[in-house]
């Protein structure tokens, strides 16, 4: 896997290359860009397709000590990275974690085109839903996120409400989600990543608020897709983005909860496909 160095640490990054128009896949919470998989699998003979593993607990490659991991400073990550390969003319497509819409608001979006909204966090939604509240509470006790993530070794408790279960309709194959805990299973150091950017849950949720509200300013294309059924990213907050974005276009999708990707990539595939075309 291609990796670039960075202000806060070296990235991993997966890159399909090709001559198409670039799409930038963004991945949540302890999980890395393999959550696109199936929709980049679709999209990739024409499209080029940038996957970065972002430092948020599915890294293999711990960032520095010193490296700032809140919402923001991670986001400002992102951008670092766009701008060191120099993508231009990005569709930017972000799943559950909501750090890109921090870096829409703070720098213009030259390099961003279009945007795609599937199922994120938005407005005050930090930390998200039941999931993203137990493993907050748990980095806030000593060794509390070392138990959590010790505890998610065995597959049976991944499908639990607090974990994995209300992410996902259908389970995750065992090989995909391995990938994705063993970072944090196994180094020290990726908790402690991760333990920083779950201790800045509040200034996140700040810095959310306003960088959402900020969107109403966003001029370029937006897709905003959203699970129904979704159970960690209020329905609600899709339909109040699509009005609120100046181009915004609404795509609800059923059966299916946050992780769009996983339940219902081909459906997702056809509808970015269709934004980029029709945009």
């Amino acid at each position: 896997m291609p990796h670039i160095e960075l202000s806060a640490g070296t990235l991993d990054y997966e890159d399909t290359g090709g001559t198409g128009p670039v799409i930038v896949f963004v991945h949540g919470l302890v999980m890395d860009g393999s959550v696109w998989r199936q929709v980049v699998a679709d999209l990739r003979g024409e499209y080029r397709c940038v996957l970065p593993t972002l430092p948020l607990g599915g890294h293999r490659r711990p960032m520095r000590a010193d490296a700032d991991l809140s919402m923001r400073g991670i986001a400002r990550l992102l951008g670092e990275f766009l701008e060191r390969l120099d993508l231009r003319d990005i569709t930017l497509a972000i799943n559950d974690w909501g750090g890109p819409i921090l870096l829409l608001s703070e720098r213009p979006a030259e390099r961003i085109r279009r945007l795609v909204l599937a199922s994120c966090e938005a407005f005050d939604n930090v930390p998200p839903g039941l999931p993203g509240t137990i493993i907050t509470l748990a980095a806030r006790l000593p060794g509390g996120l070392d138990v959590l993530v010790q505890g998610m070794r065995l597959r049976a408790p991944r499908r639990l409400p607090f974990a994995f279960g209300w992410m996902t309709k259908r389970p995750v194959p065992h090989a995909v989600m391995d990938a994705w805990l063993q970072p944090a299973i196994s180094q020290r150091e990726v908790r402690r990543d991760l333990g920083k950017y779950l201790n800045s849950a509040g200034e996140a949720r700040r810095h959310l608020i306003a960088a959402t509200e900020a969107l109403r300013g966003y001029e370029h294309p937006t897709l905003v897709a959203w699970a129904t059924e979704d159970r960690i990213m209020p329905p609600e907050h899709g339909r109040r983005l699509a009005q609120m974005l100046p181009r915004g276009r609404l795509l609800e999708i059923a059966d299916c909860y946050t992780l769009i990707p996983e339940d219902r990539p081909a459906e997702l595939a056809a509808a970015i496909r269709d934004f980029i075309a029709t945009t």
